[in-house]
This record gives C-alpha cells, sequence and structure tokens, in this order.
C-alpha cells in the first residue's frame, strides 16, 4: 500500500492526538512505537526517492516552453 505525504500526514496527527487523549500507559506507548515507525519509514522513503517526495509534495507542475524563441 503506498501512501502519500497527506495520508501520511494525517496518521501522524491522529496519532499524535491518540496519545495525548490515552490514559492507559500500554495502549500509549503503543500509538508511540507506531508514529516512531511511521516518521522513520518516512525519513526512509525522501532519502530512498527525494524527488518524488518533493514533486508530490509540490503538487505543481512546470512547463517550460521555449517556444517564444522562435519568433
Amino acid at each position: 500500500m503506498n501512501f502519500t505525504s497527506h495520508d501520511v500526514a494525517i496518521i501522524e496527527r491522529a496519532l499524535r492526538t491518540a496519545i495525548k487523549v490515552e490514559h492507559e500507559e500500554p495502549r500509549s506507548r503503543d500509538y508511540i512505537e507506531v508514529l516512531l515507525k511511521l516518521q522513520e519509514s518516512a525519513k526512509q522513503a525522501l532519502y530512498m526517492h527525494p524527488q518524488v517526495a518533493r514533486a508530490e509534495h509540490d503538487g505543481i507542475t512546470y512547463d517550460y516552453d521555449d517556444s517564444s524563441d522562435l519568433m
């Protein structure tokens, strides 16, 4: 399953919220463990494929048209 950077941000936010509101220590530790794994996985993805992550984050396509040089 491939997650976008937006998906990862939403999951991180949900885990942080769960950590704040959870009163049971074992569950809170589980959420923290998953959050750390998610962050490490995201770092590795950025390291392995920096251009893909940048393009996904940017959301803008640049088209450099040099046809104006023909006039």
